[in-house]
């Protein structure tokens, strides 16, 4: 089926996959939704009240290291691989993934590249999310049965995967591009950063792409041609090394997908992101027009 390497797939897509009963251990859907706790949503709670038929819910805050101190940092593929395996996804799965996002998407790109990072390609993102889903009628329900467990094997790409030592010696070296998915206020550091303990601002040498630049109206992805004005703009080479940045390493996956979309995959995430650097990094290496961090 060629539509198991796209890394989009359409409302329509999904729903004639729902009406001819195709959701089953070859094709699983996942909301991955997620939110920051001041926005007052629980997910979960929205999912047990509507979710897309047949979809399970996948929680970035639970499949995730438990021993770091930082949100939702990435699991290790023992965890990962036990984590979906229980929600009826193996290797042969074809995993949709979507969330109830108001800008169409948000989380869910984070867990398309979580899947790719574990070795599994047959992944894809709804486009428009559902809010679209919502928008163009097609149903939605509360039942929800459980999946019968399969067996996944995961294998981690780590080279996927950045950490704050490889931004502080990259910020010396200047030998990759970084772009960072927040906010254009919280990167300049005048807006406030969602977490109580951090304040807004970037490291140097970050390029501002915001993750909501990546969408259009509709919150669905641009095409090849808008997003590849996008990042020309920014004065991003998408031929050259990148790699990705945000609050905690959920939107800077918005930043992977889109380069993917323009036929560059592998834009690398650091996975810490501004919560884990905001809290480490010398004063030096924080650049706010705000009040910039308190010694």
């Amino acid at each position: 089926m060629a539509a198991q390497t796209r890394a989009l797939v359409s409302c329509q897509w999904l729903v004639d996959a729902v009406k001819n009963n195709l959701v089953g251990p070859k094709l699983r859907l996942l909301d991955a939704s997620w939110y920051l706790p001041k926005t007052k949503r629980n997910p979960r709670a929205e999912f047990a009240q509507k979710h897309i038929p047949g979809s399970s819910f996948f929680d970035i805050d639970d499949c995730c290291d438990k021993t770091s101190a930082l949100d939702h940092m990435l699991p290790t593929s023992s965890h990962f691989s036990q984590y979906v395996g229980d929600l009826g996804i193996g290797n042969d799965t074809h995993v949709v993934v979507y969330d109830t996002s108001d800008f169409g998407s948000f989380g869910a790109p984070r867990l398309w590249w979580m899947f790719r990072l574990f070795g599994h390609s047959s992944v894809s993102v709804l486009d428009g999310g559902f809010r679209n889903w919502l928008a163009e009628g097609y149903p939605v329900t509360s039942d929800y049965s459980k999946p019968e467990c399969r067996e996944f094997k995961a294998t981690v790409n780590q080279s996927w995967v950045k950490s704050y030592e490889d931004i502080l010696e990259n910020i010396s070296t200047k030998q990759v591009q970084v772009v960072d998915a927040r906010s254009a206020g919280r990167f300049r550091g005048t807006e406030p950063e969602p977490r109580d303990d951090t304040l807004p601002g970037h490291f140097p040498g970050t390029i501002n792409m915001p993750f909501t630049s990546f969408l259009d109206a509709s919150g669905k992805a641009l095409g090849t041609e808008g997003l590849s004005k996008l990042f020309s703009q920014a004065g991003v080479d998408l031929e050259q090394p990148l790699w990705a940045t945000c609050g905690s390493g959920v939107t800077a996956c918005h930043v992977v997908l889109a380069a993917h979309l323009l036929g560059h995959p592998g834009v690398c995430v650091y996975d810490g992101s501004w919560s884990e650097w905001f809290k480490r990094a010398s004063l030096e290496h924080i650049i706010s027009e705000g009040e910039g961090k308190k010694v």
